[in-house]
């Protein structure tokens, strides 16, 4: 039996609904490249170029653009069309003088908000576990590590950083820049579910043992709403630490 490789195509009907992509028009779309998205939480670089940005026509014009090395994320060139651009990505085109944000609207789509430069992003920590020589790694949500050295990480002076917090990522030299500990007052940012893309306070966390917590927050109208922790994204006090 043949060993299938990974699948090249994607058909635009299978596309994340959350693509801001026409549907009928083609057959095929871009499938992102693996690494640090999920599909449904990035699009590939040629559709941002092409559809989003309209800085191209046509896939062929939105290459040679990316080719270039024109397009930075996180500081970094990404020269390969299908390179997924995600959540709190910092996109920027020094040439164009622009820079833009990844996030979700309050539709849930994945849209790119013109912001100021910046040499910071920010990553929510999604694991972290002890490694060899006893430092500890976080597991950010944009499929990076970060290594933090303790002399002892039992201590809790020493590992302040928890599952769930948020920490401040220098661009382009992707070292820690500050923390955000997740928790009651702070600002969040709602990345999932029926308030996906709004900004809301943490009011009460409810803990679970076996399931995700329950986070009430409180938006700016003064509603009041549950979500699920995975949907928690710290970005801050009173005020986003970045310009969003």
């Amino acid at each position: 039996m043949a060993i299938k490789g990974p699948r090249k195509h994607l058909k635009r009907l299978a596309a994340p609904a959350n693509w801001q992509l026409p549907r009928k028009v083609k057959t095929f779309t871009v499938r992102p490249s693996p690494g640090p998205h999920s599909m449904d939480k990035s699009l590939p670089l040629l559709l941002v170029v092409r559809d989003v940005l309209k800085y191209a026509d046509n896939a062929r014009e939105a290459k040679k653009i990316i080719q270039t090395g024109k397009i930075l994320i996180d500081g970094l060139k990404r020269k390969e069309y299908k390179h997924p651009a995600g959540l709190m990505d910092v996109l920027s085109i020094p040439e164009m003088d622009e820079t833009y944000l990844v996030l979700f609207d309050e539709s849930g789509r994945i849209s790119l908000k013109k912001t100021d430069k910046t040499d910071v992003k920010l990553c929510k920590i999604v694991n972290k576990t002890v490694v060899k020589g006893g430092n500890i790694q976080l597991n950010l949500h944009d499929g990076k590590n970060q290594i933090v050295k303790v002399s002892d990480a039992t201590k809790a002076e020493e590992d302040v950083y928890k599952t769930g917090d948020s920490v401040l990522i220098s661009i382009p030299e992707q070292s820690i820049a500050g923390h955000v500990a997740f928790g009651e007052g702070k600002l969040a940012y709602i990345t999932g579910g029926k308030h996906v893309g709004e900004f809301a306070k943490i009011v009460e966390v409810e803990n679970r043992a076996l399931y995700s917590d329950i986070v009430t927050l409180e938006n700016k109208d003064g509603e009041k709403f549950k979500t699920v922790k995975p949907y928690v994204f710290i970005v801050g006090q009173d005020e986003p630490v970045i310009s969003m």
